[in-house]
């Protein structure tokens, strides 16, 4: 159960929303909607971030994965763990990411993105070698929307837990 109470979401920023979204609010939304200025930016931002980006959709929802284990985010997990595996990734590598597996099973490229993810999330700062190895592997605008992607969804994940958000919606 969320810490807070669902809004009535009435108003233009909730039908910009349920746009983004089809037609529908998330409990997210529904939170975010507390304050519709967030609710209205979060939108444009995250509406960028998985539907604007060249990152490859694989890759994006591989970080975004492995941030909601990082940070124990399950319904970060949950949304998510589908649209990776609609991407093309395999059931073997989807385990070894959500439980701790060799990651072995991964490919260069997605160890890569994952070492990257790992090192912005646990420890904010990215060494010059892997950050090397994510330019020349992505590309100069590919890194800098893999870096947004693990920023804006650290920030998610961080809401979604603080204020226990969907924990009971399976």
């Amino acid at each position: 159960m969320a810490r807070l109470p669902d809004v009535d979401p009435t108003g233009e920023v909730a039908e910009r929303v349920r746009a983004r979204r089809g037609g529908s609010l998330t409990p997210l939304d529904r939170m975010l909607l507390h304050s519709e200025p967030l609710a209205d930016g979060w939108n444009t931002l995250l509406g960028a971030v998985r539907s604007r980006f060249e990152l490859a959709a694989d890759l994006r929802e591989l970080a975004i994965c492995r941030i909601a284990v990082l940070n124990d985010a399950d319904y970060e997990w949950r949304a998510h763990a589908p649209l990776l595996v609609a991407a093309g990734f395999p059931d073997d590598q989807l385990d070894a990411l959500r439980n701790g597996g060799d990651l072995a099973v991964l490919t260069s490229e997605q160890r890569c993105v994952v070492a990257y993810t790992d090192a912005m999330t646990r420890g904010l700062r990215v060494p010059d070698a892997l950050f090397a190895e994510v330019r020349e592997l992505l590309g100069e605008r590919a890194t800098v929307e893999l870096t947004a992607t693990v920023a804006a969804y650290n920030m998610v994940s961080r809401f979604l837990v603080a204020l226990e958000i969907g924990g009971d919606e399976h």
